[in-house]
């Protein structure tokens, strides 16, 4: 048996877009910027490196990603990532992430004003979506 499973926690670079399938299936794309920050030892400059991702949300989750989610919220998203190649506009080789998402989970406060996104139980405001996944089953399963 394989498994692999990958986990962000970044903030979206632009409001999710819903879709439905034929069959009617909701899908739900939106970009994710995960930054991180550093020191340089030689030159002790500050240093910052982003990863985007592009991810897809399925299902009821998806319609609760559109409602609640908007461009600059932060979430940590689980799922299954694959690298896409293809040419730039240079001409050059470039891969581009794509996270399908298992779990999503709201982190930051929303549209509403409501507060950060909970670890399974009530959060304030109508950030309600952020119920529809669940914690981790114990702390050791939490990636940071």
């Amino acid at each position: 048996m394989s498994w692999h499973q990958t986990i962000i926690v970044g903030n979206l670079g632009g409001d999710p877009e819903l879709k439905y399938l034929q069959s009617g299936q909701a899908v739900c794309n939106f970009s994710v910027a995960v930054s991180e920050r550093w020191r340089d030892r030689q030159t002790n400059e500050q240093r910052e490196k982003t990863t985007w991702y592009r991810v897809d949300v399925w299902g009821a989750q998806a319609e609760h990603c559109n409602t609640y989610l908007s461009k600059g919220r932060q979430v940590m998203v689980i799922g299954n990532v694959t690298a896409d190649a293809y040419m730039n506009n240079n001409g050059e080789a470039a891969a581009s992430l794509k996270l399908t998402a298992r779990t999503v989970q709201f982190l930051s406060g929303g549209n509403s004003g409501g507060g950060g996104g909970s670890q399974g139980g009530q959060s304030g405001g109508n950030d309600r979506a952020s119920n529809y996944t669940s914690a981790p089953d114990s702390v050791d399963d939490i990636p940071f």
